[in-house]
Protein backbone atom coordinates (compact mmCIF):
# COMPACT_ATOMS: atom_id res chain seq x y z
CA UNK A 1 0.00 0.00 0.00
CA UNK A 2 1.35 3.33 -1.02
CA UNK A 3 1.70 5.80 1.82
CA UNK A 4 0.84 9.44 1.40
CA UNK A 5 2.53 12.20 3.34
CA UNK A 6 0.34 13.90 5.93
CA UNK A 7 -0.74 17.42 5.01
CA UNK A 8 1.24 20.11 6.81
CA UNK A 9 -0.32 21.34 10.03
CA UNK A 10 -1.32 24.97 9.78
CA UNK A 11 0.31 27.13 12.42
CA UNK A 12 -1.97 28.16 15.23
CA UNK A 13 -3.58 31.50 14.77
CA UNK A 14 -1.97 34.00 17.16
CA UNK A 15 -4.09 35.31 20.02
CA UNK A 16 -5.63 38.69 19.40
CA UNK A 17 -6.57 41.35 21.94
CA UNK A 18 -9.00 44.21 21.36
CA UNK A 19 -8.69 47.35 23.48
CA UNK A 20 -11.43 49.53 24.93
CA UNK A 21 -9.55 52.50 26.45
CA UNK A 22 -11.65 54.77 28.64
CA UNK A 23 -10.92 57.97 30.56
CA UNK A 24 -8.11 60.45 30.10
CA UNK A 25 -5.07 60.59 27.84
CA UNK A 26 -2.94 59.16 30.68
CA UNK A 27 -5.05 56.01 30.47
CA UNK A 28 -4.59 55.95 26.70
CA UNK A 29 -0.81 55.90 27.23
CA UNK A 30 -1.21 52.92 29.58
CA UNK A 31 -3.19 51.14 26.86
CA UNK A 32 -0.36 51.83 24.41
CA UNK A 33 2.17 50.43 26.89
CA UNK A 34 0.13 47.23 27.25
CA UNK A 35 -0.31 46.95 23.48
CA UNK A 36 3.46 47.23 23.04
CA UNK A 37 4.00 44.44 25.58
CA UNK A 38 1.53 42.19 23.74
CA UNK A 39 3.10 42.78 20.32
CA UNK A 40 6.60 42.19 21.69
CA UNK A 41 5.35 38.87 23.07
CA UNK A 42 3.78 37.80 19.75
CA UNK A 43 0.16 38.49 20.68
CA UNK A 44 -1.65 40.46 18.00
CA UNK A 45 -3.96 43.45 18.27
CA UNK A 46 -7.46 43.04 16.85
CA UNK A 47 -8.86 45.65 14.50
CA UNK A 48 -11.77 46.09 16.91
CA UNK A 49 -12.89 44.62 20.25
CA UNK A 50 -15.72 42.79 18.48
CA UNK A 51 -13.27 40.74 16.41
CA UNK A 52 -10.81 39.93 19.23
CA UNK A 53 -10.18 36.69 21.08
CA UNK A 54 -9.72 38.67 24.29
CA UNK A 55 -11.33 42.02 25.12
CA UNK A 56 -9.30 44.27 27.43
CA UNK A 57 -11.10 47.25 28.98
CA UNK A 58 -8.78 49.88 30.46
CA UNK A 59 -11.00 51.71 32.92
CA UNK A 60 -11.27 55.08 34.64
CA UNK A 61 -12.64 55.44 38.18
CA UNK A 62 -12.12 59.16 38.81
CA UNK A 63 -15.78 60.14 39.25
CA UNK A 64 -19.21 58.47 39.14
CA UNK A 65 -19.76 59.22 35.43
CA UNK A 66 -16.47 57.50 34.56
CA UNK A 67 -17.37 54.45 36.64
CA UNK A 68 -20.78 54.25 34.98
CA UNK A 69 -19.16 54.35 31.55
CA UNK A 70 -16.71 51.62 32.57
CA UNK A 71 -19.52 49.47 34.00
CA UNK A 72 -21.49 49.70 30.76
CA UNK A 73 -18.41 48.74 28.72
CA UNK A 74 -17.66 45.76 30.99
CA UNK A 75 -21.23 44.43 30.90
CA UNK A 76 -21.35 44.87 27.12
CA UNK A 77 -18.12 42.88 26.72
CA UNK A 78 -19.40 40.15 29.04
CA UNK A 79 -22.60 39.82 27.00
CA UNK A 80 -20.46 39.58 23.87
CA UNK A 81 -18.48 36.74 25.48
CA UNK A 82 -21.65 34.94 26.60
CA UNK A 83 -22.88 35.01 23.01
CA UNK A 84 -19.65 33.36 21.83
CA UNK A 85 -18.08 36.53 20.47
CA UNK A 86 -14.80 36.23 22.40
CA UNK A 87 -12.95 33.90 24.76
CA UNK A 88 -12.32 36.15 27.76
CA UNK A 89 -12.71 39.65 29.20
CA UNK A 90 -9.97 41.47 31.14
CA UNK A 91 -10.61 44.63 33.18
CA UNK A 92 -7.54 46.82 33.73
CA UNK A 93 -6.67 50.25 35.07
CA UNK A 94 -8.05 52.52 37.75
CA UNK A 95 -11.31 50.69 38.43
CA UNK A 96 -9.50 47.40 38.94
CA UNK A 97 -6.94 49.12 41.17
CA UNK A 98 -9.46 51.02 43.27
CA UNK A 99 -12.09 48.31 43.78
CA UNK A 100 -10.07 45.11 43.63
CA UNK A 101 -11.85 43.59 46.65
CA UNK A 102 -15.33 44.09 45.18
CA UNK A 103 -15.02 43.49 41.47
CA UNK A 104 -15.23 39.70 41.49
CA UNK A 105 -18.67 39.93 43.07
CA UNK A 106 -19.76 42.88 40.92
CA UNK A 107 -18.57 41.36 37.62
CA UNK A 108 -18.50 37.55 38.01
CA UNK A 109 -18.18 37.06 34.25
CA UNK A 110 -14.91 38.98 34.01
CA UNK A 111 -11.98 36.59 33.69
CA UNK A 112 -9.11 38.74 35.00
CA UNK A 113 -8.36 42.07 36.67
CA UNK A 114 -5.12 43.96 36.03
CA UNK A 115 -3.92 46.83 38.25
CA UNK A 116 -2.07 49.96 37.16
CA UNK A 117 1.29 48.64 38.39
CA UNK A 118 0.98 45.37 36.46
CA UNK A 119 0.93 46.63 32.87
CA UNK A 120 3.92 44.54 31.82
CA UNK A 121 2.17 41.36 33.02
CA UNK A 122 -0.56 41.78 30.41
CA UNK A 123 0.89 39.12 28.08
CA UNK A 124 1.02 36.58 30.91
CA UNK A 125 -2.57 37.37 31.94
CA UNK A 126 -3.83 37.10 28.35
CA UNK A 127 -2.23 33.69 27.92
CA UNK A 128 -3.65 32.47 31.23
CA UNK A 129 -7.25 33.41 30.45
CA UNK A 130 -6.89 32.12 26.89
CA UNK A 131 -5.92 28.77 28.41
CA UNK A 132 -9.13 28.74 30.43
CA UNK A 133 -8.00 30.19 33.76
CA UNK A 134 -10.63 32.32 35.48
CA UNK A 135 -10.83 34.79 38.38
CA UNK A 136 -7.27 35.99 37.83
CA UNK A 137 -6.47 38.91 40.14
CA UNK A 138 -3.26 40.74 39.22
CA UNK A 139 -3.67 43.88 41.32
CA UNK A 140 -1.03 45.00 43.81
CA UNK A 141 -1.00 47.57 46.60
CA UNK A 142 -0.29 51.28 46.28
CA UNK A 143 1.38 51.72 42.86
CA UNK A 144 4.98 52.87 42.61
CA UNK A 145 6.24 51.88 39.15
CA UNK A 146 7.07 53.80 36.00
CA UNK A 147 6.89 52.25 32.54
CA UNK A 148 9.07 52.74 29.51
CA UNK A 149 7.06 51.67 26.43
CA UNK A 150 8.58 48.76 24.55
CA UNK A 151 7.25 50.14 21.27
CA UNK A 152 7.19 53.93 21.75
CA UNK A 153 6.17 54.53 18.15
CA UNK A 154 2.90 52.65 18.77
CA UNK A 155 0.11 55.09 19.49
CA UNK A 156 -3.68 55.04 19.68
CA UNK A 157 -4.17 58.80 19.24
CA UNK A 158 -5.41 58.45 15.67
CA UNK A 159 -3.35 61.23 14.11
CA UNK A 160 0.10 62.83 13.80
CA UNK A 161 0.21 63.62 17.52
CA UNK A 162 1.12 61.74 20.67
CA UNK A 163 0.86 61.93 24.43
CA UNK A 164 4.16 61.77 26.28
CA UNK A 165 3.54 60.75 29.89
CA UNK A 166 6.28 62.44 31.89
CA UNK A 167 5.29 61.28 35.39
CA UNK A 168 2.86 59.12 37.32
CA UNK A 169 0.88 59.57 40.56
CA UNK A 170 0.20 62.71 42.57
CA UNK A 171 1.37 64.26 45.86
CA UNK A 172 -1.47 66.77 46.22
CA UNK A 173 -4.16 66.02 48.80
CA UNK A 174 -7.19 67.70 47.21
CA UNK A 175 -10.23 66.87 49.31
CA UNK A 176 -12.31 65.75 46.30
CA UNK A 177 -9.76 63.59 44.47
CA UNK A 178 -9.00 59.87 44.82
CA UNK A 179 -6.14 59.81 42.30
CA UNK A 180 -3.29 59.62 44.89
CA UNK A 181 -4.96 56.57 46.45
CA UNK A 182 -5.35 54.95 43.03
CA UNK A 183 -2.09 55.94 41.36
CA UNK A 184 0.32 56.44 44.26
CA UNK A 185 2.91 59.11 45.00
CA UNK A 186 4.20 61.43 42.27
CA UNK A 187 7.19 60.00 40.43
CA UNK A 188 8.95 61.45 37.40
CA UNK A 189 10.49 59.67 34.46
CA UNK A 190 14.05 60.72 33.61
CA UNK A 191 14.91 63.30 30.98
CA UNK A 192 17.04 60.85 28.92
CA UNK A 193 14.16 58.34 28.79
CA UNK A 194 11.68 61.01 27.72
CA UNK A 195 14.00 62.50 25.11
CA UNK A 196 14.62 59.04 23.65
CA UNK A 197 10.88 58.34 23.45
CA UNK A 198 10.21 61.76 21.92
CA UNK A 199 12.92 61.20 19.31
CA UNK A 200 11.33 57.88 18.32
CA UNK A 201 7.87 59.43 18.10
CA UNK A 202 9.09 62.26 15.91
CA UNK A 203 10.87 59.80 13.62
CA UNK A 204 7.59 57.88 13.26
CA UNK A 205 5.75 60.97 11.96
CA UNK A 206 4.48 62.64 15.12
CA UNK A 207 4.35 66.43 14.87
CA UNK A 208 2.80 67.31 18.20
CA UNK A 209 4.03 66.08 21.61
CA UNK A 210 1.54 66.63 24.41
CA UNK A 211 3.24 66.36 27.81
CA UNK A 212 0.91 64.83 30.38
CA UNK A 213 0.89 63.71 34.01
CA UNK A 214 -1.37 64.30 36.97
CA UNK A 215 0.57 67.53 37.61
CA UNK A 216 3.12 68.36 34.93
CA UNK A 217 4.37 71.43 36.80
CA UNK A 218 5.65 69.10 39.55
CA UNK A 219 7.87 67.26 37.08
CA UNK A 220 11.34 66.53 38.48
CA UNK A 221 10.66 67.73 42.02
CA UNK A 222 11.04 64.14 43.27
CA UNK A 223 14.35 63.62 41.48
CA UNK A 224 17.50 64.87 43.20
CA UNK A 225 20.04 64.38 40.43
CA UNK A 226 21.71 67.58 39.10
CA UNK A 227 20.46 66.84 35.58
CA UNK A 228 16.84 66.95 36.79
CA UNK A 229 17.21 69.96 39.10
CA UNK A 230 15.59 72.28 36.58
CA UNK A 231 12.29 70.37 36.65
CA UNK A 232 9.80 70.93 33.85
CA UNK A 233 11.71 73.83 32.25
CA UNK A 234 14.82 71.64 32.04
CA UNK A 235 12.81 68.87 30.37
CA UNK A 236 11.35 71.38 27.92
CA UNK A 237 14.85 72.66 27.11
CA UNK A 238 16.00 69.12 26.36
CA UNK A 239 12.99 68.40 24.13
CA UNK A 240 13.25 71.78 22.43
CA UNK A 241 16.78 70.90 21.28
CA UNK A 242 15.43 68.05 19.14
CA UNK A 243 15.54 68.77 15.43
CA UNK A 244 12.52 68.97 13.18
CA UNK A 245 9.26 70.83 12.75
CA UNK A 246 6.95 69.96 15.64
CA UNK A 247 5.00 71.30 18.61
CA UNK A 248 5.32 70.64 22.33
CA UNK A 249 2.32 71.33 24.55
CA UNK A 250 2.13 71.20 28.37
CA UNK A 251 -1.11 69.81 29.84
CA UNK A 252 -2.37 69.40 33.43
CA UNK A 253 -0.48 71.88 35.60
CA UNK A 254 -0.96 73.29 39.11
CA UNK A 255 -1.51 77.07 39.38
CA UNK A 256 0.88 77.76 42.27
CA UNK A 257 3.77 75.85 40.64
CA UNK A 258 4.10 77.97 37.48
CA UNK A 259 7.61 79.41 37.74
CA UNK A 260 9.20 82.32 35.90
CA UNK A 261 11.59 79.82 34.30
CA UNK A 262 8.64 77.91 32.85
CA UNK A 263 7.08 81.08 31.49
CA UNK A 264 10.42 81.99 29.90
CA UNK A 265 10.35 78.66 28.04
CA UNK A 266 6.78 79.20 26.89
CA UNK A 267 7.68 82.65 25.59
CA UNK A 268 10.90 81.84 23.73
CA UNK A 269 11.31 78.10 23.00
CA UNK A 270 11.35 77.03 19.36
CA UNK A 271 8.84 74.21 19.65
CA UNK A 272 6.83 74.88 22.82
CA UNK A 273 3.30 76.20 22.25
CA UNK A 274 2.38 79.24 24.35
CA UNK A 275 -0.37 77.22 25.99
CA UNK A 276 -1.01 76.14 29.59
CA UNK A 277 -3.68 73.93 31.11
CA UNK A 278 -4.03 74.95 34.78
CA UNK A 279 -7.18 73.74 36.59
CA UNK A 280 -8.12 76.35 39.20
CA UNK A 281 -11.14 74.29 40.43
CA UNK A 282 -12.59 77.34 42.22
CA UNK A 283 -11.73 80.90 43.16
CA UNK A 284 -13.45 81.57 46.47
CA UNK A 285 -11.03 81.30 49.43
CA UNK A 286 -13.49 79.36 51.61
CA UNK A 287 -14.07 76.73 48.94
CA UNK A 288 -10.40 76.44 48.02
CA UNK A 289 -9.57 75.88 51.68
CA UNK A 290 -12.28 73.23 51.89
CA UNK A 291 -10.80 71.61 48.79
CA UNK A 292 -7.37 71.63 50.46
CA UNK A 293 -6.06 73.86 47.68
CA UNK A 294 -5.42 76.95 49.80
CA UNK A 295 -1.88 77.12 48.40
CA UNK A 296 -3.41 78.19 45.08
CA UNK A 297 -5.26 81.20 46.53
CA UNK A 298 -2.74 83.85 45.51
CA UNK A 299 -1.92 82.15 42.22
CA UNK A 300 -5.57 81.92 41.15
CA UNK A 301 -6.22 85.60 41.94
CA UNK A 302 -3.44 86.87 39.66
CA UNK A 303 -3.05 83.90 37.31
CA UNK A 304 -4.33 85.19 33.94
CA UNK A 305 -2.72 88.62 34.28
CA UNK A 306 0.66 87.26 35.36
CA UNK A 307 0.78 84.70 32.55
CA UNK A 308 -0.36 87.12 29.85
CA UNK A 309 2.20 89.71 30.91
CA UNK A 310 5.00 87.13 30.79
CA UNK A 311 3.88 85.36 27.59
CA UNK A 312 1.96 87.68 25.26
CA UNK A 313 -0.64 85.70 23.35
CA UNK A 314 -0.60 82.74 25.72
CA UNK A 315 -3.65 80.47 25.52
CA UNK A 316 -5.10 79.46 28.89
CA UNK A 317 -7.25 76.43 29.67
CA UNK A 318 -8.71 75.72 33.08
CA UNK A 319 -11.18 73.44 34.83
CA UNK A 320 -13.68 74.32 37.56
CA UNK A 321 -15.51 72.14 40.07
CA UNK A 322 -18.98 73.26 41.19
CA UNK A 323 -21.27 71.86 43.86
CA UNK A 324 -18.45 71.16 46.33
CA UNK A 325 -19.65 70.75 49.95
CA UNK A 326 -20.27 74.14 51.51
CA UNK A 327 -20.58 76.02 48.22
CA UNK A 328 -23.26 78.70 48.47
CA UNK A 329 -24.72 80.92 45.79
CA UNK A 330 -22.39 83.67 47.03
CA UNK A 331 -19.34 81.44 46.58
CA UNK A 332 -20.49 80.43 43.11
CA UNK A 333 -21.20 84.02 42.08
CA UNK A 334 -17.64 84.91 43.01
CA UNK A 335 -16.43 82.10 40.72
CA UNK A 336 -18.61 83.46 37.91
CA UNK A 337 -17.12 86.92 38.41
CA UNK A 338 -13.58 85.50 38.39
CA UNK A 339 -14.15 83.60 35.14
CA UNK A 340 -15.78 86.65 33.53
CA UNK A 341 -12.73 88.76 34.41
CA UNK A 342 -10.12 86.12 33.53
CA UNK A 343 -11.48 85.40 30.02
CA UNK A 344 -9.95 81.94 29.85
CA UNK A 345 -9.62 80.71 26.28
CA UNK A 346 -10.91 77.25 27.21
CA UNK A 347 -12.75 76.06 30.30
CA UNK A 348 -14.26 72.76 31.43
CA UNK A 349 -16.67 72.26 34.33
CA UNK A 350 -17.27 69.21 36.54
CA UNK A 351 -20.01 68.68 39.09
CA UNK A 352 -18.71 67.45 42.45
CA UNK A 353 -18.80 63.67 42.85
CA UNK A 354 -18.40 62.34 46.43
CA UNK A 355 -15.52 59.85 46.33
CA UNK A 356 -14.75 57.20 48.91
CA UNK A 357 -11.48 57.70 50.73
CA UNK A 358 -11.33 61.45 50.12
CA UNK A 359 -11.48 64.12 52.82
CA UNK A 360 -14.74 65.56 51.51
CA UNK A 361 -16.55 62.23 51.34
CA UNK A 362 -19.44 62.02 53.76
CA UNK A 363 -19.90 65.77 54.16
CA UNK A 364 -23.60 66.56 54.32
CA UNK A 365 -23.45 70.19 53.18
CA UNK A 366 -23.04 69.65 49.44
CA UNK A 367 -25.60 71.52 47.32
CA UNK A 368 -28.35 69.32 45.82
CA UNK A 369 -27.36 67.73 42.50
CA UNK A 370 -29.98 69.80 40.72
CA UNK A 371 -28.43 73.03 42.01
CA UNK A 372 -24.90 71.87 41.18
CA UNK A 373 -25.93 70.95 37.62
CA UNK A 374 -27.63 74.31 37.21
CA UNK A 375 -24.44 76.07 38.34
CA UNK A 376 -22.41 74.04 35.85
CA UNK A 377 -24.74 75.11 33.06
CA UNK A 378 -24.57 78.78 34.08
CA UNK A 379 -20.78 78.70 34.11
CA UNK A 380 -20.68 77.00 30.72
CA UNK A 381 -23.06 79.60 29.27
CA UNK A 382 -20.74 82.34 30.50
CA UNK A 383 -17.74 80.58 28.99
CA UNK A 384 -19.57 80.09 25.70
CA UNK A 385 -20.07 83.86 25.46
CA UNK A 386 -16.33 84.35 26.07
CA UNK A 387 -15.51 81.76 23.40
CA UNK A 388 -17.86 83.43 20.91
CA UNK A 389 -16.22 86.80 21.58
CA UNK A 390 -12.74 85.29 21.22
CA UNK A 391 -13.68 83.56 17.96
CA UNK A 392 -14.92 86.82 16.44
CA UNK A 393 -11.74 88.59 17.52
CA UNK A 394 -9.58 85.90 15.90
CA UNK A 395 -11.23 86.25 12.47
CA UNK A 396 -8.73 87.59 9.98
CA UNK A 397 -5.66 86.62 12.00
CA UNK A 398 -3.10 84.11 10.80
CA UNK A 399 -1.77 80.98 12.52
CA UNK A 400 0.03 77.74 11.87
CA UNK A 401 -2.25 74.70 11.46
CA UNK A 402 -1.36 71.04 11.84
CA UNK A 403 -3.24 68.87 9.33
CA UNK A 404 -4.87 65.91 11.08
CA UNK A 405 -7.06 64.18 8.50
CA UNK A 406 -9.21 64.80 5.49
CA UNK A 407 -12.80 65.69 6.32
CA UNK A 408 -14.40 62.46 5.17
CA UNK A 409 -18.02 62.25 4.09
CA UNK A 410 -20.30 61.24 6.94
CA UNK A 411 -17.94 62.63 9.55
CA UNK A 412 -18.58 64.88 12.50
CA UNK A 413 -21.07 67.19 10.78
CA UNK A 414 -22.32 68.35 7.44
CA UNK A 415 -19.66 71.09 7.48
CA UNK A 416 -16.97 68.42 7.61
CA UNK A 417 -18.19 66.63 4.51
CA UNK A 418 -15.33 66.53 2.02
CA UNK A 419 -15.41 69.54 -0.23
CA UNK A 420 -13.63 69.13 -3.55
CA UNK A 421 -12.87 72.47 -5.12
CA UNK A 422 -10.79 71.79 -8.17
CA UNK A 423 -7.44 70.66 -6.77
CA UNK A 424 -8.35 71.37 -3.14
CA UNK A 425 -10.12 69.46 -0.36
CA UNK A 426 -11.39 70.08 3.16
CA UNK A 427 -9.35 69.05 6.21
CA UNK A 428 -9.63 68.78 9.96
CA UNK A 429 -6.71 70.60 11.57
CA UNK A 430 -5.52 71.96 14.89
CA UNK A 431 -3.93 75.26 15.88
CA UNK A 432 -1.38 75.81 18.67
CA UNK A 433 -4.28 77.18 20.74
CA UNK A 434 -6.21 73.87 20.53
CA UNK A 435 -5.28 70.81 22.60
CA UNK A 436 -6.44 67.38 21.39
CA UNK A 437 -9.93 66.21 22.35
CA UNK A 438 -10.88 69.18 24.55
CA UNK A 439 -10.52 72.47 22.66
CA UNK A 440 -12.38 71.97 19.42
CA UNK A 441 -10.90 71.72 15.93
CA UNK A 442 -10.21 73.97 12.95
CA UNK A 443 -11.96 73.19 9.68
CA UNK A 444 -9.86 74.06 6.64
CA UNK A 445 -11.05 74.47 3.07
CA UNK A 446 -8.94 75.16 0.03
CA UNK A 447 -6.12 72.83 1.11
CA UNK A 448 -3.99 71.52 -1.79
CA UNK A 449 -4.98 68.00 -2.81
CA UNK A 450 -1.37 66.88 -2.32
CA UNK A 451 -1.42 67.72 1.41
CA UNK A 452 -0.71 64.96 3.94
CA UNK A 453 -1.48 64.42 7.65
CA UNK A 454 1.25 65.92 9.81
CA UNK A 455 1.91 68.81 7.45
CA UNK A 456 1.92 72.37 8.77
CA UNK A 457 0.14 75.12 6.84
CA UNK A 458 -0.07 78.85 7.37
CA UNK A 459 -3.78 79.72 7.53
CA UNK A 460 -6.03 82.72 7.94
CA UNK A 461 -8.98 82.31 10.30
CA UNK A 462 -12.35 83.04 8.73
CA UNK A 463 -14.80 82.39 11.56
CA UNK A 464 -16.30 79.25 13.03
CA UNK A 465 -19.19 77.85 14.98
CA UNK A 466 -19.36 76.99 18.67
CA UNK A 467 -15.97 75.85 19.90
CA UNK A 468 -14.63 75.09 16.40
CA UNK A 469 -12.86 77.48 14.03
CA UNK A 470 -12.73 77.75 10.25
CA UNK A 471 -9.78 78.83 8.13
CA UNK A 472 -8.18 78.78 4.67
CA UNK A 473 -4.52 78.58 3.65
CA UNK A 474 -2.90 82.01 3.47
Amino acid sequence: MKSHPSPPIAPAKPLSVGFVSLGCAKNLVDSQVMAGVLLSEHISLAASPETADIILINTCAFIADARNEATEAILRACRHKAAGGCRAVIVAGCMAQRYRDRLRQTFPDVDAFLGVDELERVGEIVRRVAAGEREVMAVGGLPGKLFQPRLPELRFSGGPFAYLKIAEGCNHVCAFCAIPAIRGRFRSRTIPALVAEARTLLASGVRELNLISQDSTSYGRDLKTPAQAGGLPELLRALDRLEGDFWIRVLYGYPSLVTDDLLEMLAHARHVCPYLDLPIQHSHPAILRGMRRADTLRAVADLPGRLRRAVPGIVLRTTCLVGFPGETETHFQQLLDTVAAARFDHLGVFVYSPEEGTAAHGRSDAPPKRIAAERRDRLLRLQRSIVDERRRALAGSTAQALLLRRAASGGESAELTEIKLGATVAWVARLPRQAPEVDGITRLTGVPATAQPGQFLAVRLTGGRGYDLTARPV
